[in-house]
């Protein structure tokens, strides 16, 4: 009996044993995933204080000198794909980048069209001898070079002198020359003036303070609350022009949008320090695209539906889903952008820090870069087409070429993804790619469709290295009046018009304006 307690109390201490065992080897797995779990989250940490480096101090580019060998030589490699199962894993081949004829330098000469003033110069009498057979020098010939001489700004006054008539029977049948109507009456401000200041803060970022100093040192006294009244009261002008670019734009077949903070100080329920928005719209082939800025106070969906009511076409945005409820409902084709696809996984390759590499991020950038050297080559061949001729050649060029890079980016993207922490600058990169993967191939379907949304954010451009400059706007009404300006400035650029001159013109003209014909006249496409 009491070997047989022996021996059920060794097997109870055995199995006491092989629990205590499982309990330990249970907490060392779970120190191990706690362990797992903190390097993850030490990664993402390094990666988020690479980035916010990056942000505040790196130049904002997107290029990367480890691939620019390969992105150099995408236009060569597109028909010759030669990639292997190795490119799945992450190893990105080396390209031999091909030997090019480097152009000379030299100075543009100055524009024939500026005016020309001669200054010659001569030798002096004394100087026109020959010393050694005495007698005058012959003139020869002359050697020309010229300097470019900018005159500061020319200030004057234009007298508007209205002639008067009286019968001379009866001196009491009296007549006025009449004066064309003015962009503001009663106003010192003429049509130059009021272009020079809207130029000056819209296109090339002045702030208004700054323009009021700037005519102050010419004894102009201008408040710059008198100049902000007066683009208001510019604003209000153009907005016959301002309606007829929008149905121009709703009647494309694509149209490009975008939004970006804004600041309005007074503005009903918001506090000061609070966002606004500009929502851009671009529409149009180059050359000849139209842009539209809209104020609202809201960053919502409604917004997008509101601007867009009644739109039928396609619609190129970022991944921001405020564009979604419009699309579902309107039956709107949604189109993914590259670039910014590309950027998350640029983001990745920068989060990595310097000396070290993210070869599965380099090679999406590398498949990415392929699908612009397509696009590239279709750009090259654009002059030599009609426009529909060309549509129709660059979707079965897109078809032919970008198809075969597109369906290799999805295997890959496939296959990498279950394998990538999904909180990692890689794996929110992966998981973009993923999830937009139905809009960034839907521009294959159409040859009119674009690839990016580049258009719109090049648009954007101007205004936001304006804002750096002003910061905010004071009024609702100037935020509206700032839209339409930048409206007209952009499409006038995107027309290839100096803003100055157009900006002059319509202001002039636009206040004795009589009918629709004379609105489209100075539309930008029209105003040569």
């Amino acid at each position: 009996m009491a070997a047989m307690k022996s021996r059920l109390e060794l097997e109870q201490e055995n199995r006491q044993i092989q629990d205590e065992l499982a309990e330990i080897r249970q907490q060392l797995v779970d120190k191990e995933t706690t362990l797992e779990q903190r390097n993850a989250f030490i990664e993402q940490l390094k990666e988020a204080l690479i980035l916010a480096r990056n942000a505040r101090f790196a130049a904002a580019t997107e290029s990367l000198r480890s691939l620019q060998r390969e992105l150099f030589n995408e236009a060569e490699s597109v028909d010759a794909e030669s990639s292997t199962d190795d490119d799945v894993n992450g190893e990105v081949n080396s390209i031999e980048v091909p030997s090019h004829q480097r152009r000379r330098g030299g100075r543009k000469p100055l524009p024939a069209e500026l005016p020309r003033i001669e200054v010659v110069h001569e030798l002096k009498n004394d100087e026109r001898r020959c010393t050694e057979h005495d007698v005058d020098l012959k003139e020869i010939g002359e050697k020309v070079s010229e300097q470019l001489d900018i005159i500061p700004m020319q200030i004057q006054v234009i007298r508007h002198i209205r002639k008067q008539y009286a019968c001379p029977c009866c001196e009491g049948h009296l007549r006025t020359a009449p004066k064309p109507k003015q962009p503001i009456e009663k106003s010192w401000a003429s049509a130059g003036l009021l272009a020079y200041i809207a130029t000056s803060k819209y296109a090339d970022g002045l702030p208004l303070y700054r323009l009021s100093g700037i005519l102050n040192r010419f004894d102009i006294d201008l408040d710059r609350t008198v100049l902000a009244n007066w683009m208001i009261r510019m604003g209000q002008l153009v907005q016959p022009l301002i309606n007829r670019i929008e149905e121009q734009l709703l009647s494309s077949p694509v149209i490009h949008m975008d939004e970006t903070p804004v600041q309005v100080l007074k503005e009903p329920g918001k506090s000061a320090e609070s966002h606004s928005y500009m929502w851009v719209r671009c529409a149009g082939p180059p050359n000849q695209r139209v842009i539209l800025f809209d104020y609202d106070p809201s960053r919502s969906g409604s917004v997008p539906t509101r601007l867009l009511a009644g739109y039928q076409g396609a619609l190129m945005v970022d991944g921001y889903e405020g564009y979604s409820a419009l699309c579902q409902q309107s039956g709107i084709t949604r189109l993914g952008c590259w670039v910014h696809a590309r950027r998350k996984f640029v983001e990745t390759v920068k989060a990595q820090g310097k000396g070290k590499k993210n070869t599965k991020a380099e090679y999406a950038i590398k498949l990415i870069g392929k699908l612009y050297a397509v696009e590239r080559h279709l750009e090259d061949q654009r002059a030599g087409y009609d426009e529909e001729v060309f549509v129709a050649y660059r979707h079965n060029y897109r078809l032919e070429h970008a198809q075969p890079i597109l369906a290799k980016l999805k295997k890959w993207l496939d296959e990498t993804r279950p394998t990538v922490a999904p909180k990692t600058a890689l794996g929110k990169a992966l998981y973009y790619l993923d999830h937009q993967w139905p809009r960034l191939v839907r521009y294959l379907d159409d040859g009119q469709y674009p690839i990016d949304n580049n258009p719109v954010e090049n648009a954007i451009r101007p205004f936001a290295i304006g804002r750096k400059a002003w910061m905010f706007s004071t009024s609702i009404q100037g935020a509206k009046a700032s839209a339409n300006l930048y409206s007209l400035i952009e499409t006038a650029k995107a027309n290839g018009l100096e803003p100055y001159a157009y900006l002059k013109t319509v202001f002039s003209k636009l206040p004795n304006i009589t009918g629709y014909d004379d609105v489209d006249n100075l539309l930008p496409q029209n105003c040569k």
